[in-house]
């Protein structure tokens, strides 16, 4: 299998043949307009070679470690992490999880390995009040409970999680309380005694400075999340690492960001 390309490469190809460490992905993707998160990315490529080398530093108590995934898109980066050896709960929009998501990581479970940690596929809607969600449900966290048949088994992946990751999700400043929202009630269901406020990874690229910046001071500001950008050079290495043999220009805008509750 070929190498995997810069996304901004590929969204004219429907079905992606994409290779991360010892797994091949196989990814369908929509680049028609209807909504930003049915394509690839580049954000969330990034991220997931990141998490490839840093992944064991964001663990705690629980064996195997828990994740949720804000705005999952075509699935890749909760794939990778599960392949990490991560439970991981995917999560976005009723559209996209219809579209792409469930059909993509049902269809990749067989690419996994048996030492890999499963999937769940949820609706998450930033935009449903957290004091709204129901962890109940097991299609969506934030549809009404009449959605589903009360009694059902209920999913097993909820909070308390180890991480919560997010990749390229924000694009538009409307986006910005919502999300900053969603990762603050996230971050206080999985605190405890035993349990620390867990790191939060935000990956970015930076094509709107003045939108990042107003995202990254809200967090400071408002939300009360300490913010700190993993360094350039570390970025280079995971890269390197990963073997893409990519140009630094074709990824040099993107950014991970550390956000944690508290001080």
């Amino acid at each position: 299998m070929a190498l995997a390309q810069p996304a901004h490469l590929t969204k004219h190809i429907p079905l992606l043949s994409y290779s991360f460490l010892s797994a091949a992905f196989h990814l369908t993707q929509r680049a028609d307009g209807v909504h930003n998160g049915t394509a690839l990315w580049l954000g969330g490529q990034i991220l997931a070679h990141y998490l490839a080398q840093y992944h064991t530093r964001f663990k705690s108590a629980h064996t195997p470690p828990r994740a949720i995934e804000l705005g999952s898109g075509i699935g890749l980066t909760a794939l990778a992490l599960s392949s990490l050896g991560w439970d991981v709960l995917a999560t976005d929009v009723e559209h996209v999880v219809n579209a792409v998501l469930e059909k993509n990581i049902k269809t990749n479970l067989t690419a996994l390995s048996p030492d890999s940690g499963k999937i769940e596929i949820r609706e998450l809607d930033w935009m449903v009040l957290p004091e709204s969600w129901n962890w109940d449900n097991p299609s969506s966290v934030t549809s009404p409970p009449s959605d589903y048949t009360e009694g059902q088994p209920g999913p097993q992946l909820q909070p308390p999680f180890d991480l919560i990751i997010t990749a390229d999700t924000v694009y538009e400043v409307g986006l910005v309380v919502p999300l900053l929202r969603t990762l603050h009630a996230l971050s206080v269901s999985s605190h405890s005694l035993s349990q620390r406020y867990p790191f939060v990874l935000l990956c970015i690229e930076r094509r709107d400075p003045a939108l990042l910046d107003h995202l990254l001071s809200e967090a400071r500001n408002t939300w009360n999340f300490s913010a700190d950008r993993v360094p350039g050079p570390k970025l280079v290495k995971c890269i390197e690492k990963g073997g893409l043999n990519w140009e630094r220009g074709e990824w040099d805008g993107i950014e991970i960001w550390r956000l944690r509750l508290g001080k």
